[in-house]
């Protein structure tokens, strides 16, 4: 299977280098880009696996929960569990992952569609890193384990346990804002622009309250979540872009310093 992902990464980073186009506002590398895709990749598989280890709460223990165990902050979620949530968030999840390739229909990124498939597929490589790993640190019972309508082979199943963070809001987030970063890079005359970003801020947090309806995560879970998503979206795509890159150098020198009571030298550093 390790094979079989990194054969995937190396295909698809040649790709992006044979078809990137210098009108890109993002370059990438090969030697960079391909081990933090594998790498990520690997961690998130690790962190999957990781998460389905959590030892389950025993009939005892799941029956003495109570909803005042919970902190003020997220009390009010405590007991949540509507199925119909569930599955239009899981709806709105599958759809999104193909939100990126409405980018294709700019003619000027559809030249650069190897780049911009690199950069999308390291980019949720790096948010399944942070959430997988983060969850099967933390773990957190949903919402719903604290209603008595639940039936009780759900509250003792080992998924029960992974209310923190909310994975389908991170995602979610994750490519919304990662769609608008591209986007704004590649037009920035462009007036949609702020409806673009808007479109991005609004459908994570959609996902976000229909996981909290469905008694899948906590507000404080979606919160994070949803955080975390939109960090990683806009910062993988701007620490690609050639002008951070453009004239970037680090040199050090070393000055005397002369004066009153003040005899030496400092060393600067100019970025």
């Amino acid at each position: 299977m390790k094979k079989y992902i990194c054969t995937l990464v190396i295909s698809l980073y040649a790709f992006t280098q044979s078809f990137a186009q210098s009108e890109s506002p993002y370059k990438t590398s090969f030697k960079v880009d391909a081990p933090i895709t594998v790498a990520g990749m690997g961690l998130s598989g690790l962190g999957l696996y990781l998460m389905q280890q959590k030892d389950p709460y025993t009939q005892e223990e799941a029956l003495a929960l109570r909803k005042s165990d919970v902190n003020s902050f997220d009390r009010f979620a405590a007991g949540n569990h509507s199925e119909s949530a569930k599955k239009v968030s899981d709806v709105m999840l599958y759809s999104s992952i193909a939100a990126p390739a409405l980018l294709l229909f700019d003619s000027k990124i559809n030249d650069n569609t190897g780049q911009l498939l690199a950069l999308y597929v390291e980019t949720m490589a790096v948010t399944g890193t942070i959430f997988t790993l983060s969850s099967a640190a933390f773990p957190r019972a949903r919402p719903l384990t604290y209603s008595p309508e639940v039936e009780i082979g759900e509250k003792t199943r080992a998924n029960s346990q992974n209310s923190f963070f909310a994975g389908h809001t991170a995602a979610v987030s994750t490519m919304a804002f990662f769609t608008a970063k591209v986007f704004h890079d590649y037009n920035p005359d462009s007036p949609a622009r702020p409806f673009v970003w808007a479109g991005a801020a609004l459908v994570p947090a959609a996902v976000g309250y229909l996981r909290l309806e469905a008694g899948k995560h906590f507000l404080s879970d979606n919160l994070v979540g949803y955080g975390v998503g939109a960090a990683v979206g806009i910062l993988v795509p701007q620490l690609h872009k050639k002008s951070n890159m453009t004239g970037f150098s680090i040199s050090p020198s070393v000055i005397p310093v002369l004066g009153q009571n003040l005899d030496g030298v400092t060393l600067q550093y100019k970025f």
